[in-house]
């Protein structure tokens, strides 16, 4: 009798559920008690360190960069100790917890090599943080992309771009990138502005209309000398130790551009049908300077054109050979060896084409 399997029925499994929940209902309850908590404990200790750094950030100048991170690692550690708390109430997890510890060497390759990306990513946000390369809201050239960080967590980092797009890009690769950081340490930016003239334009008086329609602009900066820069360190700087009531520090601007506000042009290039000026000016920061450089590019041209400086553009004269072999003066189709081609404005191609016709008639 003891050898006689029972078969196996549908209709004894919602028996078997039901007793299961029966004999495991403590463990359920406190299961879902922990997890309510953990989630409770992180939402109030993320909106507690919010409020804190609003209220804290004017009188400490604390590092938003900085706080984040903290912040980020503060969560995860709220989550990460209500999983633990979960496992060691559970008796057969807790026993695999203890099987994997004292397997620790296997069980860490293992882990390591699943994790890999994730671990590295969290590595490279706290390296980021503490050695802050970028903060949060400095603007930045990284990957061909121009944008303002927004966010540093443990995974990855967000710029917003100038057309409005979110690149997020994963710390492990952001780290090792080379990055255009345009407002450390001096936000102030020498933006150039390249124009073209011709060779038969008086290029004193284009350098001398460029200087005015520079200088017009409200957000260029004015000549002036400047030696100090005020900058805000992150709270794990050790400028910050230096002084304690006043967590700003002074930064010494680099001799070569102590000098700012002089609106350079340098003749640059001879092209084939063009000088090429490139003028040199001061904004306070990369932001302006794009922006800027357009509307003076247009302001640029309009006095141009009233002035008589011409900016030229390329164009073509075809010239057609005669064929010398027949006497009828017919013209055949010309070959690629007996065509000329050179530049020339293309107002001039109508004239061309005349005299071209001309040239076909006799």
């Amino acid at each position: 009798m003891n050898n006689v399997k029972i078969p196996f029925s549908f209709n004894t499994i919602p028996d078997k559920a039901l007793a299961w929940f029966s004999e495991n209902l403590e463990t359920l309850l406190f299961i879902s008690l922990i997890t309510i908590a953990t989630v409770l404990v992180a939402r109030t200790v993320n909106n507690f360190l919010i409020r804190y750094y609003k209220r804290a950030s004017s009188r400490l100048h604390i590092d938003l960069t900085t706080f984040r991170m903290f912040r980020h690692l503060v969560v995860a550690a709220v989550y990460f100790i209500g999983i633990v708390v979960i496992i060691f109430h559970i008796p057969s997890l807790r026993s695999l917890s203890v099987a994997l510890l004292s397997g620790a060497g296997l069980a860490g390759i293992i882990i390591g090599f699943a994790s890999q990306n994730t671990l590295s990513n969290i590595i490279a946000g706290i390296a980021l943080a503490i050695f802050q390369p970028f903060r949060v809201g400095d603007r930045l050239t990284v990957m061909n992309e121009y944008g303002k960080v927004t966010d540093l967590n443990l995974r990855h980092t967000v710029i917003l771009t100038s057309d409005n797009r979110r690149l997020i890009i994963p710390n492990s690769v952001i780290s090792s990138e080379a990055i255009h950081n345009w407002t450390i340490e001096d936000p102030a930016v020498i933006w150039p502005i390249d124009i073209g003239i011709s060779y038969d334009s008086d290029i004193s008086l284009a350098k001398k209309i460029m200087v005015e329609e520079a200088r017009k602009h409200p957000k260029i900066m004015p000549p002036h000398t400047q030696e100090y820069c005020v900058l805000k360190p992150g709270i794990l700087k050790s400028d910050i130790l230096a002084n304690q009531l006043n967590p700003s520090i002074i930064h010494t601007i680099d001799p070569d551009f102590r000098e700012r506000g002089k609106v350079k042009i340098y003749l640059t290039e001879f092209e084939d049908s063009a000088i090429n000026l490139r003028m040199h000016v001061w904004f306070k920061d990369r932001s302006d300077a794009y922006s800027a450089a357009c509307e003076i590019r247009e302001a640029i041209k309009v006095r141009f054109d009233n002035e008589g400086v011409e900016m030229p553009y390329p164009y073509r004269t075809i010239v057609f050979k005669k064929d010398s072999d027949k006497g009828k003066g017919s013209i055949k189709a010309a070959s690629l060896e007996e065509i000329n081609i050179e530049y020339a404005p293309i107002s001039r191609l109508n004239v061309n084409e005349d005299k071209i016709k001309d040239k076909t008639d006799h």
